[in-house]
């Protein structure tokens, strides 16, 4: 008991690092977490296509009864920020009298706009700049939505294969494996945008040393949690309580240690998106389908050519064989946990660079992980990564239906699941078992 005591005391550590850090703003103040507010960055487009940033335009906020609240003024990056003196109804109106020359409004009648914005909180007000460029609504829509489902499949398969594997050796399906997602996202978070004792790096060295968190907080989760209830004869049904506490105990202290808002990380978040004619993409995407390929192809080979990864594959076929042939099945059960760990927290900060962090995301990427692992099969890694690209591809197009909206596209993921299994029921790559 004593072990597991330090193992939660550990995490808790590691997190309260961000509940501190995220106390104060840059310039070492502790309000601005509590501030209401209302900003926003004005940015158009070149006729190259590269963003440019307005600056000097002014933006005008008033209350529900028309008193002005402040002004606002882009500065050279476009950003501008108006405090409100309290949550509220109001209205921002942009001057358009101080817009450079050559540049107008793409929607002239929705200035001003009118929000409402609690106590505490920021809102985000938009005023879309310049003429809409005119596209293919048909083809290119459908391409472009295709490219974006393999980037989420690919990240949803990283995430899915150490929750494939783990269910692989040891029989337990792990509900708390989203939090660890979380978990890799938030500790990237911290050492890049809040920084620990006042030191703050960039994205890349920030997801390595998520990573690395990420692996030894996996084997230490299965050295002084579940290796001890496997050797107490733990039943599965047990252990999938247990696991389903952890991620509910998990979640509330993330959710407790950052705070309920929406977090974007510090680096690459202002970008020029690459024409491919049939598609565009910002840099960023491009490096995580390709990073997330080259990381998926390494970890094929690993577990088919190094012996660690035999190991593993031979344990999740016949554990019992596997222990009869002097295989350790405790040593290779730890390397999976660290491994998985690895890997979903790799996802998380990829999942957090292509859209927002927050204390949820991992919990409502553990469904789509679950739908791949079934669709791909039950316990095998390729199994894990094939199912998770087929459900990121269709969440993605399921938007071209008639009336499935941007907030119903998960579902059709889980429809085509149903469908599936109705079919075969071990899963695309699974095998068929004798039953009774």
């Amino acid at each position: 008991m004593s072990k597991f005591v330090a193992f939660l005391a550990l995490v808790v550590g590691l997190m309260a690092f961000g509940s501190a850090a995220n106390a104060q703003d840059d310039s070492g103040g502790d309000d601005s977490a509590a501030e209401t507010a209302v900003g926003g960055t004005l940015k158009t487009r070149d006729e190259a296509g590269e963003t440019v940033f307005v600056e000097g335009v002014n933006f005008i906020v008033t209350d529900a009864e028309g008193t002005e609240v402040g002004i606002g003024t882009t500065d050279a990056e476009g950003n501008w920020s108006v405090t409100l003196p309290a949550g509220g109804e109001y209205s921002t109106l942009l001057d358009i009298s101080t817009l450079p020359e050559g540049i107008e409004l793409r929607n002239p009648d929705s200035n001003p706009i009118d929000f409402k914005v609690i106590e505490g909180n920021s809102k985000s007000n938009l005023f879309p700049l310049g003429e809409r460029r005119s596209t293919d609504t048909s083809t290119i829509k459908a391409v472009q939505l295709a490219v974006d489902g393999v980037k989420l499949g690919l990240i949803i398969g990283m995430c899915a294969i150490g929750l494939s594997l783990i269910y692989g050796t040891t029989g337990l399906t792990n509900f708390s494996h989203g939090e660890l997602v979380t978990f890799g996202a938030m500790i990237a978070f911290l050492f890049n945008v809040t920084g620990v004792f006042g030191w703050r790096t960039n994205l890349v060295f920030a997801g390595i040393i998520s990573v690395v968190i990420c692996g030894i907080a996996g084997g230490l989760f299965d050295r002084f949690v579940w290796r001890p209830l496997r050797n107490r004869g733990a039943s599965l049904i047990s252990a999938l309580v247990v696991s389903l506490g952890f991620s509910i105990l998990f979640r509330y202290m993330m959710l407790f240690q950052f705070g309920g808002r929406v977090q974007r990380y510090r680096s690459y978040q202002l970008q020029s998106a690459i024409d491919f004619k049939f598609f565009s993409m910002v840099p960023k995407d491009i490096f995580i389908v390709v990073f997330s390929v080259l990381v998926l192809v390494g970890v094929g080979f690993g577990l088919q050519k190094t012996r660690a990864g035999k190991a593993m594959r031979a344990v999740a076929d016949n554990r019992d064989l596997a222990e009869s042939s002097g295989i350790d099945v405790d040593q290779v059960i730890r390397l999976v946990w660290i491994l998985g760990a690895a890997l979903a927290g790799l996802g998380g900060v990829l999942f957090g660079l292509t859209e927002t962090i927050g204390w949820e995301m991992g919990f409502r990427l553990l469904l789509l992980m679950f739908a791949g692992v079934t669709l791909g099969g039950l316990g095998t890694a390729y199994g894990a990564l094939l199912g998770s690209l087929i459900v990121g591809i269709f969440i993605q197009m399921s938007t071209l239906i008639p009336g499935v909206t941007p907030d119903l596209k998960n579902v059709g993921a889980l429809l085509t699941l149903i469908i599936i299994l109705l079919v075969r029921p071990q899963g695309l790559l699974g095998r068929a078992e004798r039953v009774g």
